[in-house]
């Protein structure tokens, strides 16, 4: 099981400049698997946390009442650590008592890109260690600090919407553009405006040219190198933008090979924003070994912990598909939202070509169920895409999670869509017929070689004795219906039957063998 990362890693990775350790309790090393946003409503709840709660919002006198009841609740039952802005000595001294770890947030940082970056240390297991810099870049802050130490600048390596991923130390001369930009604020406008018109953002979206930004000095802007990271050409030659990397000049000029260091460094940079986006995230990995996905014995409680769920009591598993060869990995995050909205503790992740839903509690339903739909429909508002969705519902334990899904997987592998949202019960027939003819199917010792002598038949007189039994065969023996929906005369149908039951040797009257022949003609034809 993953012991998630340490807590003095994650503040190392932010390098100071979004949060301050201010105490960290006596004893084994705090580690982090999972993090999460608290308001002044959520201080109430007392489910389990999050390890590490990113505390807004909140007055002073609110959290330290909350930390002095989290002091009474069992250890596993509180998170590990805490984020504030402004620490107090109050907050210091209740923190100190309830033995959890107090981090300082900058008062201008944003906290939605506090967490998006803490999440990223966390999805990716990346410790951040003060390993000697150069050479070290099998992660964007190790390669940040890499590219600040051969080209002697302060570096920033941001994704295409211009949100910092990883960035090295500053030192005494980092410029207001750089300090606001890691914080998650924007830079001054009147230098981003520049910027536009110098066509620099064009310039790095569409080459792969190194960009020089002169210095501002009434702007108090420092000199800055820039590059675009752009994806290796696919098989059409089409180039995806995936960021850029920023050197800001420091105390030092910057190096006159810069200009080679920051090319090889947005191939680099290119690979792994690829690799980052591409893998899942250790929350991903969690869910996906909950749902029975990743092989080998699950350890429940562990998992509940680290999901910030409860072990006990029942749950809910709800799966997506896309009607068609539509691709429904895009469609993972809305449903995650949608999912979040309905329900808080809700998890969603993507696997093989289909997005589950967990919803862990008790919940009706009925409720789940115009949920579902509703997703579905503002999907397919949004989108024009068709989705349908197996339902399971009530799963006894979390223990039980990983057989839900499995028929989850049986409903969807045998029902096309024409009931948008349904469950095992509601498609039994559907799902065990599929079962069953797959069964022969996958045995050729259980194929009957009449069916292929008739289809050899209809091959070589072009005939269409086989698709005339189907018809019939579907329509119960009744002649003229059968007839009827093939377009031919009544006559002419009884003369296919009875050459049918020549070539085939066997009596259509006989309903073993109607039921055997039919079970054999859907061999290659399942839904």
């Amino acid at each position: 099981m993953d012991e998630g990362v340490p807590l003095g890693a994650v503040s190392s990775a932010l390098h100071g400049a979004f949060v301050e350790l201010v105490f960290v309790p006596p004893g084994p090393e705090v580690s982090i698997r999972s993090v999460s946003l608290l308001d002044a409503a959520d201080l109430a709840d007392t489910q389990a946390t999050a390890d590490l709660c990113l505390v807004v919002g909140v007055p002073d006198a609110q959290v330290v009442a909350w930390l002095d009841e989290l002091a009474l609740r069992a250890s596993g039952d509180r998170p590990r650590a805490v984020m504030v802005k402004g620490v107090t000595v109050a907050t210091h001294h209740a923190a100190r008592q309830c033995g959890i770890a107090l981090l300082s947030v900058h008062t201008q940082a944003r906290w939605e890109r506090l967490l998006s970056m803490i999440r990223g240390v966390l999805d990716h297991s990346v410790v951040r260690t003060p390993l000697d810099p150069v050479g070290d870049d099998t992660d964007l802050y190790g390669l940040a600090r890499t590219i600040a130490t051969l080209t002697k600048g302060m570096v920033s390596i941001e994704d295409e919407r211009s949100h910092v991923l990883a960035y090295s130390a500053a030192d005494d001369a980092a410029d207001e553009l750089r300090t606001l930009s890691i914080l998650g604020r924007e830079g001054p406008a009147d230098y981003l405006r520049r910027l536009d018109e110098w066509g620099v953002f064009d310039r790095i979206r569409r080459s792969d040219d190194i960009v020089e930004v002169p210095a501002d000095e009434t702007l108090r802007i420092r000199r800055r190198l820039v590059v675009g990271i752009r994806s290796i050409p696919d098989a059409t030659g089409a180039v995806t933008t995936l960021g850029s990397i920023w050197i800001q000049e420091g105390q030092q000029p910057i190096s006159a090979d810069a200009d080679g260091v920051l090319r090889g460094a947005a191939a680099v940079a290119a690979r792994l924003i690829k690799r980052n986006r591409d893998a899942p995230t250790n929350e991903a990995l969690q869910i996906q070994r909950l749902l029975g996905a990743r092989g080998g014995r699950v350890d429940v409680p562990s998992l509940a912990a680290a999901l910030s769920i409860s072990d006990s009591g029942p749950a809910a598993v709800i799966g997506f598909a896309a009607i068609g060869d539509e691709e429904v990995a895009p469609f993972s995050a809305p449903i995650r939202l949608h999912a979040s909205a309905f329900h808080r503790s809700s998890l969603a992740t993507a696997l093989g070509g289909r997005i589950y839903v967990l919803f862990p509690g008790e919940i009706a339903v009925r409720s789940l169920e115009s949920w579902t739909r509703e997703a579905i429909v503002r999907i397919e508002q949004r989108t024009g895409i068709a989705l349908r969705a197996a339902l399971v519902a009530p799963v006894a334990a979390l223990s039980d999670v990983a057989a839900a899904r499995f028929e989850v997987d049986r409903v969807l592998d045998r029902t096309t869509g024409d009931l948008r949202v349904t469950t095992l019960a509601e498609s039994r027939t559907s799902v065990l017929l599929g079962e069953i003819v797959e069964l022969v199917a996958n045995h050729e010792h259980l194929h009957d070689p009449r069916i292929e002598s008739l289809r050899q038949y209809d091959a070589k007189n072009a005939s269409t004795m086989t698709g005339s039994l189907r018809v019939y065969l579907a329509h119960f023996g009744d002649v003229r219906a059968a007839a009827e929906e093939l377009r031919v005369h009544p006559n002419t149908l009884r003369y296919r039957i009875k050459r049918v039951e020549q070539i085939l040797g066997a009596d259509l009257s006989d309903p073993d063998d109607r039921l055997l022949i039919e079970l054999q003609l859907r061999i290659g034809n399942q839904p």
